[in-house]
């Protein structure tokens, strides 16, 4: 990682609880288990790391921020990573999503990819900004990024909303997840590159300067109304970097699917993402050129055929073919068989074929057991006890070793949610409604979790 160093500050503790739920959940305690997960992970990957708080302490803003410049000094290759969790207050229901706040020496690359690639894990993304001091604008209104020197590159980032007890359980069950997602994004914004929406994690945009409800509106073909409605907004005020989700524009009619160029993107990037050649991708569109506009609609060919024997898989920075292999169980030679692949080496973006794991015609499927992993969080997910599990694998006591093969019960025809999924793609895909899709698995709200098994028709 070159000179890449990182310092993680686990908001609140001690005495300063932070937010709390209803349920009694501290965000103190939220933002320890979460910076402990996140250290282990920048020490896997060889980045130097220290964290400010490593056990429940109250720690005065003063202290908070000489441990930030006693790591590593004010210098351009220190990132700090504040973590914390959001409370929208009382009187305001059902906020959600992950926010970014990057200080204003920065410019907004750290703090975009930090957001996109939660968002690519199954977070919605409400909006990356900075924040100004009211008594001098000229400052930032957060002593992280005020106090912090002149050369680290701060950011605070609140993964969700603490009095949203549906946000609360995504963080709790997902917070893995959450923090794999920043460790990448930090890693990728570090080396020069920009994290990509996953295929399939929706369609959104980021609000720019001089935008409004009604022009972004009418530039996607909605009312005003209807963008409200599906952001949840009460008023027509928008602030620059907030992330409007759009409507989902592929109809399961059409032969093709769309593709919203951002910032930053370029026809090859965009191209070598979803696995097709540029020419291809212009063709598609009649394009005479390769220039782009932000905002602009491209079509793309449909890749969800129901005929298809394998399913894609996008690069991620810090990919390798071996981590890809084991998640889905198989080895390192099929996967390059696959994909006719002659060297180990990946670029981000790539787009790799896996084997279809849906076999409906198989007693049972396997799992391959990742860090982390417990006998109890691998029957839930599957929806049996830890004595089924067991059982069926032959064990005798509770422990797992990383990268074991277990079976797994096999309900029909199942689908194992993935970032960015929804109800109605995977309805879509697959040819049925949400409204089956819920009904079959007894489900009440259009909430998923990712890792969660549903069953299919």
């Amino acid at each position: 990682m070159n000179n890449l160093q990182v310092v993680i500050d686990a908001g609140h503790g001690g005495t300063d609880p932070g937010a709390v739920s209803s349920s009694g959940v501290r965000e103190k305690d939220l933002t320890l288990m979460i910076s402990q997960y996140m250290y282990e992970e920048f020490q896997k990957r060889g980045v130097p790391v220290t964290s400010i708080r490593s056990t429940d302490e109250t720690i005065s803003p003063t202290e908070r921020v000489n441990r930030v410049l006693e790591a590593y000094g004010d210098n351009p290759n220190v990132v700090v990573i504040s973590n914390h969790i959001n409370a929208a207050g009382s009187g305001i229901q059902g906020a959600e999503g992950a926010e970014v706040i990057y200080a204003l020496r920065d410019n907004s690359n750290l703090a975009s990819n930090i957001l996109t690639a939660l968002g690519n894990a199954g977070q919605k993304m409400r909006k990356f900004y900075q924040r100004r001091l009211p008594s001098d604008t000229s400052k930032d209104y957060y002593f992280m990024h005020r106090n912090t020197g002149s050369k680290t590159h701060p950011v605070i980032v609140e993964y969700g909303f603490i009095d949203n007890p549906e946000d609360l359980a995504k963080i709790q069950n997902n917070y893995k997840e959450y923090v794999d997602a920043v460790v990448d994004a930090v890693i990728a914004t570090y080396e020069g590159e920009t994290i990509p929406s996953l295929p399939g994690s929706g369609n959104y945009y980021v609000v720019q300067n001089g935008d409004s409800l009604w022009k972004i509106a009418n530039q996607y073909g909605i009312t005003v109304d209807e963008l409200k409605r599906l952001n949840n907004l009460t008023s027509n005020n928008l602030t620059v970097g907030q992330i409007l989700e759009l409507p989902n524009q592929n109809n399961s009619n059409t032969s093709s699917n769309t593709y919203t160029v951002k910032s930053g993107d370029s026809l090859w990037k965009i191209a070598n993402q979803y696995g097709i050649t540029v020419d291809e991708l212009k063709r598609l569109n009649n394009l005479t050129s390769n220039n782009l506009t932000v905002g602009q609609i491209l079509e793309l060919p449909n890749q969800n055929n129901s005929n298809t024997s394998s399913n894609t898989y996008t690069v991620k920075s810090g990919d390798s073919l071996w981590k890809i292999a084991n998640q889905y169980g198989i080895t390192v030679n099929e996967l390059k068989t696959l994909n006719n692949l002659t060297s180990d080496n990946l670029t981000v973006g790539q787009v790799l074929k896996i084997p279809n794991q849906n076999n409906s015609n198989t007693s049972s499927n396997t799992y391959t057991v990742k860090a982390g992993d417990s006998l109890w969080n691998i029957a839930n997910k599957y929806g049996i006890t830890v004595n089924k599990l067991k059982t069926l694998n032959g064990l005798t006591s509770d422990n797992l070793s990383i990268g074991q093969v277990l079976k797994v019960p096999a309900s029909g025809n199942t689908y194992i949610v993935k970032s960015g999924d929804s109800l109605w793609s995977i309805a879509n895909r697959y040819g049925t409604t949400v409204s089956e899709l819920k009904t079959l698995n007894n489900l009440t709200s259009n909430s998923l979790m990712i890792g969660q098994v549903l069953n299919l028709p």
